[in-house]
């Protein structure tokens, strides 16, 4: 139910940049790669020759040579192993675009592509890797289930007005939770008003929700006794004065659990 929230022009501009480097910012071999780069072309704009370049910093001279030709230290970068052809290629815009949905779980995303044949583990040093260092939308957060059934079983005209237009965005993103909201709430307007009579047209139109498996096997159990379920969506009378005289005689009796006894019973009475 999470909305994929749109990225700024801005934003997808100024990261083109970023991605030609294969080797971003932070990375233990591209510092070094940077910091030898900075050094040998300082020595040789000093007027060092190469070979006395590479005497003093302990290289061999195809190395000097190498890192004399590159302009930039990111020219070093091209050829090495991060940019050779592997197996997961094909699989990486489809990786990159549930990064960017919000699916930052490695295990779900290979279990998501189980084709692939090299297994979890390099899914999980891609997204380790490269999509740890994309930046990551930052979208609305998706409503609790608690929240969303608090919205549901609450009279429409009792809900605020900031919950009912969570509630509506939550039913646009998810059509069986639409379903779900109108067999609810046609059930408790059944219940209020004592239509215990539309019971029979209400368990079948559930049952036939094939989207929503618990709802069908809500409703079969009802079958499971509609004299009682009927006479209680029907009748004026019910048991709630019953039902909370016991809910109170279990709960002193787990508040005296274990405690029972002549002593205690003695001196109730006697501070009675």
């Amino acid at each position: 139910m999470r909305p994929t929230p749109t990225q700024p022009e801005e934003a997808q501009e100024e990261a083109e940049p970023t991605a030609s480097s294969p080797w971003p910012t932070g990375r233990r071999f591209a510092e070094r790669t940077r910091a030898k780069h900075a050094t040998i072309h300082a020595l040789l704009a000093a007027g060092h020759s190469k070979r006395s370049v590479a005497r003093q910093l302990g290289m061999t001279l195809n190395t000097i040579l190498r890192f004399s030709r590159a302009t930039t230290p990111e020219e070093m970068f091209i050829g090495q192993w991060q940019s050779r052809a592997t197996r997961l290629d094909d699989y990486k815009p489809y990786l990159d675009q549930r990064w960017q949905e919000g699916c930052t779980n490695a295990w779900k995303l290979w279990e998501e592509i189980k084709g692939h044949p090299r297994g979890y583990a390099s899914v999980r040093d891609y997204v380790s890797r490269t999509l740890r260092g994309k930046p990551q939308p930052v979208g609305p957060r998706p409503p609790s289930a608690r929240a969303v059934t608090r919205w549901i079983l609450t009279h429409p005209d009792a809900l605020p007005e900031g919950d009912r237009l969570h509630l509506k965005a939550a039913l646009a993103n998810c059509p069986e939770l639409t379903a779900l909201a109108e067999h609810v709430r046609s059930f408790a307007h059944m219940l209020t008003h004592l239509q215990g009579d539309r019971l029979p047209e209400w368990i079948e139109a559930a049952s036939a929700t094939a989207e929503l498996p618990s709802l069908p096997h809500f409703a079969q159990h009802l079958l499971r006794d509609l004299d009682a379920v009927t006479a209680g969506l029907t009748l004026s009378w019910n048991s709630g004065v019953v039902e909370g005289h016991v809910n109170r005689i279990k709960m002193l009796k787990r508040q005296m659990f274990g405690r029972a006894g002549f002593e205690l019973l003695r001196k109730r009475v006697l501070l009675a």
